[in-house]
């Protein structure tokens, strides 16, 4: 099903707005010392600025995988974004299934900082790419 140029813009703007309000809360949430619902929120500010940059170039996935391979090949190994970016964006999505699924994960405050930053540094990139 092809979108109106409406409901697409609609869509990507939509998928901004929750990668933003992701990262405030996975602000609040590092400030609270909830590091296992901070990387969560991490991750997904990531899903969904990537979500818009699909959206922005016709892709559709429900699947959080197909998604972070579409990015890889159609961006990453043509170096429109750095590499560390990939990277990073993969790292998130393991982080998250670690945080949300083992019951024996923990991460330090510095490494779920690191993450809240690296996703800031993501947002950026990938909101650069979206037209």
């Amino acid at each position: 099903m092809k979108l109106s140029k409406n409901n697409k813009q609609s869509i990507i703007e939509n998928n901004i707005q929750k990668s933003e309000q992701a990262i405030k809360d996975a602000e609040i949430l590092l400030k609270n010392k909830s590091l296992t619902a901070s990387f969560n929120r991490i991750y997904y500010s990531v899903f969904y600025i990537l979500s818009a940059l699909a959206v922005t170039y016709n892709f559709r996935t429900t699947k959080h995988t197909q998604l972070i391979g579409w990015f890889n090949k159609n961006f990453v190994k043509e170096h429109k974004v750095e590499r560390k970016i990939g990277k990073f964006v993969q790292l998130a999505f393991d982080q998250r299934m670690e945080s949300d699924y083992d019951i024996f994960s923990e991460f330090s405050f510095e490494e779920t900082e690191q993450a809240l930053v690296n996703a800031k540094e993501v947002f950026k990139v990938i909101r650069n790419l979206i037209t």
